[in-house]
């Protein structure tokens, strides 16, 4: 029996998804768990399996397509099986009946005298953006434009973060942590977790932990903002920043308030070399409830971060650095850090915010791993 190949959901919310690639070509034989496409969400290009054995067929997207979630975009068919008819056009957005164009990509091509009727747009439905015209420029004039291209992903998140920017009430929370006992958690579970899992535990592990931990008790803090009102989730799905090419990628490490340590550690760097390859699979973006975004390692100090939607905050966290603080009422010098936390204000008030900066910095300098 013919099985459907539909476009996946991959997030919370999502409508559709952007066909990347088909990693099988029509008439070949597929075999259940076997990558069978990309897909394209804010986050990063995922490959999908396959969801069961059979040939491809009756393929109905291509490459660039925008289709909305559960439509059937192909069929796995047993040998002399033919597709079964589609009732309506499968593809949502993605081939265009007349020429959609910013406004702005419109004043660009009127300038330098593009003709936007030869473009293939790369915006969302195949719209042709500003990015379009000024590549095409290029061609026509063997001269450079002046911006640096930007990747599908690259354009995806600033679409997001802008969003979420502009839309989401956003107020900061600031403090600065002594993580003393922190470091000295690590270099104490360092050996042993190395010895067992083959994997260098990280300052960002275990924040992972403590921080997935923490929000356990503050329930507003792992919670959505929808349509219906607030959404609290029962798991703590704790999703890391990680810089790839080009762009930043969220990936989740599931339930991670009851997950130990050495796991967490385990699954960071799986999540991170997979990342950075652009092999992440739905599952590895999926049903995040919390963002951490780490740039210690880079130096920075403090910073802030934008949430990612329908999540209620995000924790921005600085580097581990010496500084003179009082001490038992003298001055001292002690490894510190800054954490800020930005909230959805919507979901989260200040003193709520407060409470749950106030249990982390108890939680880190008493950290029970």
């Amino acid at each position: 029996m013919a099985v459907s190949v539909v476009m996946p959901a991959l997030e919370m919310a999502q409508e559709t998804g952007k066909l990347v690639s088909w990693l099988k070509q029509e008439g070949e034989p597929v075999r259940k768990g076997e990558m069978l496409l990309e897909v394209e969400t804010d986050k990063a290009v995922v490959e999908v399996e396959a969801a069961g054995d059979g040939i491809l067929a009756g393929v109905t997207a291509k490459p660039g397509d925008v289709v909305q979630v559960g439509r059937t975009i192909a069929w796995l068919v047993q040998p002399g099986e033919t597709p079964p008819a589609t009732a309506s056009p499968d593809v949502a957005t993605g081939r265009r009946s007349a020429t959609r164009i910013s406004p702005k990509a419109r004043r660009l091509a009127q300038e330098k005298g593009v003709d936007i009727s030869r473009l293939k747009g790369s915006g969302p439905g195949g719209e042709i953006l500003a990015d379009d015209i000024l590549a095409a420029a290029t061609v026509v004039s063997g001269v450079s434009p002046g911006p640096e291209p930007v990747t599908s992903i690259g354009r995806l998140m600033a679409e997001r973060t802008t969003q979420s920017w502009t839309t989401v009430p956003h107020f900061f929370v600031t403090r600065d942590m002594d993580a003393g006992a922190l470091s000295a958690a690590r270099e104490r579970m360092l050996p042993d977790i190395d010895r067992s899992h083959g994997v260098k535990v990280t300052h960002t592990d275990l924040l992972v932990a403590i921080v997935a931990r923490t929000l356990t008790k503050h329930p507003r803090l792992n919670a959505s903002w929808t349509a219906e009102g607030i959404v609290p989730h029962e798991d703590v799905n704790m999703a890391l920043a990680m810089a790839v090419e080009n762009a930043v990628v969220t990936a989740v490490i599931p339930r991670a308030d009851r997950a130990a340590v050495a796991d967490i550690a385990v699954r960071r760097r799986d999540l991170a070399d997979r990342a950075r390859a652009g092999r992440l699979q739905p599952a590895d973006i999926a049903g995040a409830t919390f963002t951490i975004s780490n740039l210690g390692m880079f130096g920075v100090d403090a910073f802030t971060a934008i949430i990612v939607p329908p999540q209620a905050a995000i924790l921005a966290v600085g580097a581990i650095a010496d500084r003179v603080v009082p001490v038992d009422g003298k001055p001292g010098v002690r490894p510190m850090m800054t954490m800020t936390l930005s909230c959805d204000h919507r979901v989260v008030d200040g003193a709520r915010a407060a409470e749950f900066m106030r249990d982390l910095a108890v939680a880190i300098t008493t950290p029970q791993l």
